[in-house]
């Protein structure tokens, strides 16, 4: 059996906590069932920022409660830390929303360990409004104190957050690969005969996993490994028509634009990668990362 340092140990049996999963099951159909609104769900994840929203909000709150523990060992700055501290409080409600939001996309294992992170996060901030309190009710010590413990616990969930993003692949582009492994010469894919019409299909270029889609003679191909986790883009749906037909993702509904790959619903704030097609008049389809000639 391997030997894992202590606290990749516990994390990993966070992940493989399945007693977790009753939690799970029903947080997500509460929060699909109060976040059903597409436009605000597009919204909390920041398909319009083109990138994860969460990350980016959580530095309003852990921000201004970093800077009210520092306030605090410095004379004269019990109203300024206080202030800060209850900004932090206000900011956790949409931090909160865009993190639940991403969170009910992804996959059991990911759940299990967003959950844990989630909990820890409620608690800080539980800590933190009291400490408000105690602030505003001159009960400087204890103020101070529920601070500390707040983002003692905060810093364990921080960690949470960082294996969830970066080991486990939460909300990262998992197409940032397609640049790298796809073929940027000219590279025959197939002919235009092995395509069946407005049907999307499944091929490899150079090894790669590709989308591709024939309407009459004209080929769309994109990378087939969905930006959000992966899933299949050839085995989604189509929908809308000419230069906005789009293919939605059969795992988690992120949707993108055929032509340039474009994302026109989350979860994923990515792009999809979109390659360059040319078909010859002996009906040979190639394909390649590129620009135009």
């Amino acid at each position: 059996m391997r030997s894992l340092p202590p606290l990749d140990a516990a994390v990993e049996a966070i992940e493989r906590a399945k007693a977790l999963d009753p939690t799970v099951q029903a947080t997500k159909k509460a929060i699909d069932a109060g976040l059903s609104n597409p436009d605000l769900r597009d919204a909390l994840h920041g398909v319009w920022l083109g990138h994860p929203l969460h990350p980016a909000l959580i530095l309003v709150p852990m921000g201004s409660w970093v800077s009210a523990s520092v306030l605090d060992f410095l004379p004269g700055r019990r109203d300024a830390a206080r202030t800060l501290v209850g900004l932090g409080v206000v900011a956790v409600a949409p931090t909160a929303l865009s993190g639940w939001a991403d969170w009910s996309d992804l996959h059991p294992q990911q759940q299990r360990t967003g959950l844990v992170h989630a909990g820890a996060n409620v608690v800080a901030a539980v800590l933190q409004f009291a400490s408000w309190r105690a602030r505003r009710q001159g009960r400087q010590a204890r103020g101070v104190a529920l601070s500390l413990a707040a983002l003692s616990l905060g810093g364990a969930s921080a960690y949470l957050g960082g294996h969830l993003a970066y080991r486990q692949g939460a909300g990262v582009n998992h197409a940032e690969e397609a640049p790298h492994v796809l073929p940027e010469e000219w590279t025959r894919l197939c002919t235009l005969d092995e395509l069946p019409d407005g049907e999307p299909t499944r091929l490899t270029l150079d090894g790669v996993p590709v989308f591709v889609l024939r309407r009459d003679r004209h080929v769309d191909v994109l990378y087939d490994l969905c930006s959000h986790l992966s899933g299949p883009l050839s085995e989604g749906s189509l929908s809308g028509s000419g230069d906005e037909l789009c293919v939605t993702c059969p795992w988690h509904g992120s949707q993108f634009r055929v032509r340039d790959g474009q994302v026109r619903r989350g979860p994923t704030t990515y792009p999809q990668p979109v390659l360059q097609v040319r078909v010859g008049a002996d009906g040979i389809v190639q394909a390649r990362l590129g620009e135009d000639d």
